[in-house]
Protein backbone atom coordinates (compact mmCIF):
# COMPACT_ATOMS: atom_id res chain seq x y z
CA UNK A 1 0.00 0.00 0.00
CA UNK A 2 1.37 3.42 -0.92
CA UNK A 3 2.18 5.72 2.03
CA UNK A 4 -0.38 8.29 0.86
CA UNK A 5 -3.22 5.78 0.42
CA UNK A 6 -6.30 6.09 2.66
CA UNK A 7 -5.92 4.36 6.05
CA UNK A 8 -9.23 2.73 6.90
CA UNK A 9 -10.08 0.84 10.08
CA UNK A 10 -11.46 -2.61 9.28
CA UNK A 11 -14.73 -1.90 11.11
CA UNK A 12 -15.47 1.26 9.08
CA UNK A 13 -18.30 1.02 6.53
CA UNK A 14 -17.69 2.94 3.30
CA UNK A 15 -20.03 3.03 0.33
CA UNK A 16 -18.29 1.97 -2.91
CA UNK A 17 -19.26 5.27 -4.55
CA UNK A 18 -17.50 7.39 -1.88
CA UNK A 19 -14.26 9.02 -3.03
CA UNK A 20 -11.42 9.38 -0.52
CA UNK A 21 -8.31 11.45 -1.25
CA UNK A 22 -4.71 10.67 -0.47
CA UNK A 23 -3.86 10.14 3.18
CA UNK A 24 -7.46 10.12 4.42
CA UNK A 25 -7.83 8.26 7.73
CA UNK A 26 -11.12 6.64 8.75
CA UNK A 27 -11.57 5.46 12.33
CA UNK A 28 -13.37 2.52 13.87
CA UNK A 29 -17.07 2.10 13.11
CA UNK A 30 -17.24 5.25 11.01
CA UNK A 31 -19.89 5.18 8.28
CA UNK A 32 -19.38 7.01 4.99
CA UNK A 33 -22.35 6.93 2.66
CA UNK A 34 -22.93 7.20 -1.06
CA UNK A 35 -21.94 10.34 -2.97
CA UNK A 36 -19.42 11.53 -0.39
CA UNK A 37 -16.12 13.06 -1.43
CA UNK A 38 -13.34 13.59 1.14
CA UNK A 39 -10.20 15.56 0.33
CA UNK A 40 -6.58 14.71 0.97
CA UNK A 41 -5.33 14.42 4.52
CA UNK A 42 -8.73 14.60 6.22
CA UNK A 43 -9.20 12.46 9.34
CA UNK A 44 -12.53 10.84 10.15
CA UNK A 45 -12.76 9.76 13.79
CA UNK A 46 -14.49 6.73 15.28
CA UNK A 47 -18.27 6.46 14.95
CA UNK A 48 -18.50 9.49 12.65
CA UNK A 49 -21.39 9.28 10.17
CA UNK A 50 -21.22 11.15 6.84
CA UNK A 51 -24.15 11.08 4.41
CA UNK A 52 -24.12 12.39 0.88
CA UNK A 53 -24.25 14.30 -1.28
CA UNK A 54 -21.41 15.84 0.74
CA UNK A 55 -18.14 17.38 -0.42
CA UNK A 56 -15.36 17.75 2.15
CA UNK A 57 -12.05 19.48 1.46
CA UNK A 58 -8.59 18.65 2.64
CA UNK A 59 -6.96 18.49 6.10
CA UNK A 60 -10.17 18.52 8.10
CA UNK A 61 -10.56 16.62 11.38
CA UNK A 62 -13.89 15.06 12.39
CA UNK A 63 -14.01 13.80 15.96
CA UNK A 64 -16.05 10.91 17.30
CA UNK A 65 -19.81 10.73 16.87
CA UNK A 66 -20.14 13.76 14.57
CA UNK A 67 -23.13 13.41 12.24
CA UNK A 68 -22.39 15.15 8.94
CA UNK A 69 -24.56 15.63 5.88
CA UNK A 70 -27.81 14.34 7.32
CA UNK A 71 -31.11 15.18 5.66
CA UNK A 72 -32.46 18.63 6.54
CA UNK A 73 -34.80 18.86 9.52
CA UNK A 74 -37.47 20.55 7.44
CA UNK A 75 -40.96 19.14 6.87
CA UNK A 76 -40.98 20.59 3.35
CA UNK A 77 -38.06 18.37 2.35
CA UNK A 78 -39.22 15.67 -0.05
CA UNK A 79 -35.97 13.88 -0.80
CA UNK A 80 -34.73 16.17 -3.57
CA UNK A 81 -30.99 16.25 -4.22
CA UNK A 82 -29.42 18.73 -1.80
CA UNK A 83 -25.81 19.06 -0.70
CA UNK A 84 -23.33 19.92 2.02
CA UNK A 85 -19.98 21.48 1.14
CA UNK A 86 -17.18 21.81 3.71
CA UNK A 87 -13.89 23.55 2.94
CA UNK A 88 -10.36 22.92 4.19
CA UNK A 89 -8.70 22.77 7.59
CA UNK A 90 -11.82 22.64 9.77
CA UNK A 91 -12.00 20.98 13.18
CA UNK A 92 -15.38 19.35 13.83
CA UNK A 93 -15.66 18.11 17.40
CA UNK A 94 -17.72 15.42 19.11
CA UNK A 95 -21.45 15.09 18.40
CA UNK A 96 -21.59 18.05 16.02
CA UNK A 97 -24.50 17.86 13.55
CA UNK A 98 -24.42 19.58 10.15
CA UNK A 99 -27.37 19.09 7.77
CA UNK A 100 -27.60 19.38 4.01
CA UNK A 101 -29.60 22.15 2.33
CA UNK A 102 -33.20 22.17 1.10
CA UNK A 103 -34.62 22.48 -2.36
CA UNK A 104 -36.43 25.69 -1.46
CA UNK A 105 -33.45 27.20 0.35
CA UNK A 106 -30.73 27.10 -2.26
CA UNK A 107 -29.99 23.39 -2.11
CA UNK A 108 -26.74 23.59 -0.18
CA UNK A 109 -25.27 24.12 3.28
CA UNK A 110 -21.77 25.54 3.03
CA UNK A 111 -18.93 25.67 5.59
CA UNK A 112 -15.75 27.58 4.76
CA UNK A 113 -12.16 27.02 5.86
CA UNK A 114 -10.33 26.76 9.21
CA UNK A 115 -13.40 26.84 11.43
CA UNK A 116 -13.56 25.32 14.90
CA UNK A 117 -16.98 23.74 15.45
CA UNK A 118 -16.95 22.50 19.04
CA UNK A 119 -18.89 19.69 20.68
CA UNK A 120 -22.67 19.43 20.30
CA UNK A 121 -22.94 22.41 17.97
CA UNK A 122 -25.63 22.28 15.28
CA UNK A 123 -25.61 23.86 11.83
CA UNK A 124 -28.99 23.52 10.15
CA UNK A 125 -30.00 23.34 6.50
CA UNK A 126 -29.02 26.06 4.05
CA UNK A 127 -26.64 27.83 6.44
CA UNK A 128 -23.56 29.56 5.07
CA UNK A 129 -20.55 29.81 7.39
CA UNK A 130 -17.45 31.75 6.38
CA UNK A 131 -13.81 31.21 7.35
CA UNK A 132 -11.93 31.20 10.68
CA UNK A 133 -15.02 31.10 12.89
CA UNK A 134 -15.31 29.54 16.34
CA UNK A 135 -18.51 27.86 17.51
CA UNK A 136 -18.18 27.04 21.21
CA UNK A 137 -19.98 24.05 22.69
CA UNK A 138 -23.71 23.79 21.93
CA UNK A 139 -23.80 26.81 19.62
CA UNK A 140 -26.82 26.38 17.36
CA UNK A 141 -27.81 27.81 13.98
CA UNK A 142 -31.38 27.48 12.70
CA UNK A 143 -31.93 27.19 8.96
CA UNK A 144 -30.77 29.74 6.38
CA UNK A 145 -28.38 31.58 8.74
CA UNK A 146 -25.40 33.38 7.19
CA UNK A 147 -22.23 33.71 9.30
CA UNK A 148 -19.37 35.92 8.12
CA UNK A 149 -15.64 35.45 8.62
CA UNK A 150 -13.88 35.33 12.00
CA UNK A 151 -17.14 35.24 13.96
CA UNK A 152 -17.21 33.79 17.48
CA UNK A 153 -20.33 32.13 18.87
CA UNK A 154 -19.93 31.45 22.57
CA UNK A 155 -21.35 28.40 24.32
CA UNK A 156 -25.11 27.82 24.09
CA UNK A 157 -25.62 30.76 21.73
CA UNK A 158 -28.54 30.35 19.36
CA UNK A 159 -29.29 32.11 16.08
CA UNK A 160 -32.83 32.34 14.64
CA UNK A 161 -33.51 31.28 11.07
CA UNK A 162 -32.64 33.67 8.23
CA UNK A 163 -30.47 35.90 10.45
CA UNK A 164 -27.08 37.19 9.32
CA UNK A 165 -24.00 37.77 11.48
CA UNK A 166 -21.30 39.99 10.02
CA UNK A 167 -17.52 39.57 9.97
CA UNK A 168 -15.66 39.79 13.29
CA UNK A 169 -18.86 39.81 15.37
CA UNK A 170 -18.87 38.20 18.83
CA UNK A 171 -21.97 36.49 20.24
CA UNK A 172 -21.80 36.05 24.00
CA UNK A 173 -22.60 32.95 26.04
CA UNK A 174 -26.23 31.93 25.98
CA UNK A 175 -27.31 34.82 23.76
CA UNK A 176 -30.34 34.19 21.55
CA UNK A 177 -30.05 36.17 18.33
CA UNK A 178 -33.27 36.97 16.48
CA UNK A 179 -32.04 39.72 14.16
CA UNK A 180 -29.07 40.63 11.98
CA UNK A 181 -25.80 41.47 13.77
CA UNK A 182 -23.57 43.94 11.88
CA UNK A 183 -19.84 43.36 11.44
CA UNK A 184 -17.59 44.10 14.44
CA UNK A 185 -20.48 44.12 16.95
CA UNK A 186 -20.50 42.22 20.26
CA UNK A 187 -23.82 40.80 21.48
CA UNK A 188 -24.53 39.69 25.06
CA UNK A 189 -27.61 38.27 26.71
CA UNK A 190 -29.23 41.10 28.64
CA UNK A 191 -29.96 39.18 31.82
CA UNK A 192 -27.58 36.67 33.36
CA UNK A 193 -28.34 34.16 36.10
CA UNK A 194 -28.99 35.56 39.56
CA UNK A 195 -29.34 34.08 43.01
CA UNK A 196 -32.90 33.20 44.07
CA UNK A 197 -32.50 31.72 47.53
CA UNK A 198 -30.68 28.83 49.16
CA UNK A 199 -31.12 25.18 48.20
CA UNK A 200 -33.15 24.53 51.35
CA UNK A 201 -34.90 21.36 50.21
CA UNK A 202 -31.64 19.83 49.04
CA UNK A 203 -29.98 20.66 52.36
CA UNK A 204 -32.82 19.01 54.30
CA UNK A 205 -32.48 15.88 52.21
CA UNK A 206 -28.78 15.77 53.03
CA UNK A 207 -29.40 15.94 56.75
CA UNK A 208 -28.76 19.62 57.50
CA UNK A 209 -30.64 20.50 60.71
CA UNK A 210 -32.71 23.64 61.24
CA UNK A 211 -29.90 25.55 62.98
CA UNK A 212 -27.44 24.96 60.13
CA UNK A 213 -30.00 26.01 57.54
CA UNK A 214 -30.91 29.12 59.54
CA UNK A 215 -27.27 30.23 59.59
CA UNK A 216 -26.96 29.73 55.84
CA UNK A 217 -30.14 31.75 55.32
CA UNK A 218 -28.69 34.60 57.39
CA UNK A 219 -25.57 34.55 55.25
CA UNK A 220 -27.67 34.56 52.07
CA UNK A 221 -29.65 37.58 53.26
CA UNK A 222 -26.43 39.43 54.03
CA UNK A 223 -25.07 38.71 50.55
CA UNK A 224 -28.16 39.12 48.41
CA UNK A 225 -31.13 40.78 50.10
CA UNK A 226 -29.76 44.09 51.34
CA UNK A 227 -27.94 47.05 49.87
CA UNK A 228 -24.64 46.19 51.53
CA UNK A 229 -21.48 46.38 49.47
CA UNK A 230 -19.57 43.12 49.12
CA UNK A 231 -16.96 44.04 51.75
CA UNK A 232 -19.74 44.89 54.20
CA UNK A 233 -21.54 41.63 53.43
CA UNK A 234 -18.33 39.64 53.90
CA UNK A 235 -17.81 41.28 57.29
CA UNK A 236 -21.30 40.15 58.34
CA UNK A 237 -20.58 36.65 57.06
CA UNK A 238 -17.44 36.66 59.18
CA UNK A 239 -19.53 37.33 62.27
CA UNK A 240 -22.01 34.56 61.39
CA UNK A 241 -19.13 32.20 60.60
CA UNK A 242 -17.94 32.27 64.23
CA UNK A 243 -20.83 29.92 64.98
CA UNK A 244 -21.24 28.17 61.61
CA UNK A 245 -18.75 26.06 59.69
CA UNK A 246 -21.08 26.20 56.69
CA UNK A 247 -20.95 29.99 56.54
CA UNK A 248 -17.17 29.83 57.03
CA UNK A 249 -17.09 27.61 53.93
CA UNK A 250 -19.15 30.20 52.02
CA UNK A 251 -16.82 32.99 53.08
CA UNK A 252 -13.68 31.03 52.20
CA UNK A 253 -15.18 30.25 48.80
CA UNK A 254 -15.81 33.94 48.16
CA UNK A 255 -12.31 34.92 49.24
CA UNK A 256 -10.71 32.44 46.83
CA UNK A 257 -12.66 33.72 43.82
CA UNK A 258 -10.93 34.98 40.69
CA UNK A 259 -14.19 36.00 38.99
CA UNK A 260 -16.74 38.51 40.31
CA UNK A 261 -19.25 37.04 42.72
CA UNK A 262 -22.67 36.48 41.15
CA UNK A 263 -24.91 38.99 42.98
Amino acid sequence: MASDAPLIHPTAVIDPSARLGDGVRVGAYAVIGADVEIGDGTRIGPHVAIEGPTRIGRDNVFHGQAAIGGAPQDKKYRGERVELAIGDGNAIREFVTINRGTGDGGGITRIGDRNWILAYSHIAHDCIVGDDCVFSNNATLAGHVVIGNQVILSGFAGVHQFCRIGDHAFIGMGAFVNGDVPPFVMVAQEKYARARGINAEGLKRRGFDAARIAAIKRAYRALYMGDAKLDEAKAELGEIATGSDDVREMLDFIERGERPLLR
